[in-house]
């Protein structure tokens, strides 16, 4: 955990100390929780996505993000169509240390389409970003 808030604190140094990161998904994005937010109580959920270069901000604590927002909004949470998609088209499953990542970021101008993602070491994705 302290590894990945690390590495995301320095591709979006206005959250350094204010997080810790505690999972990722499938495109390399980090969940983090955000401890100066709260919600329900609870430190806010973000989730820091390199390809687009954004923070968003997930309405919910850790313990709502796994009792409703994982299983009700997956799609929204995880990018699960999209995932779909990319098994689908004989996309390769990432290993622990991978993830699936933009060739072109949209960030930079690449489009938000199957035909430019590829597998990727994560710390090498995220040092690109």
């Amino acid at each position: 955990m302290s590894k990945w808030t690390g590495i995301v604190e320095g591709v979006f140094p206005t959250y350094r100390g204010k997080i810790t990161c505690f999972a990722c998904d499938w495109l390399g994005r980090q969940f983090g929780l955000h401890h100066d937010r709260l919600v329900e109580g609870q430190a806010q959920t973000l989730l820091f996505d390199p390809g687009f270069h954004e923070v968003l901000e997930i309405p919910c604590s850790f313990e709502a993000l796994h009792r409703t927002e994982l299983l009700e909004y997956s799609n929204d949470a995880l990018a699960a169509h999209f995932h779909a998609q990319w098994l689908a088209s004989g996309g390769a499953v990432p290993g622990l240390s991978q993830c699936i990542g933009y060739r072109v970021p949209p960030k930079l101008g690449g489009k938000d389409v199957i035909g430019n993602l590829e597998v990727i070491d994560m710390e090498v994705y995220w040092e690109l970003s």
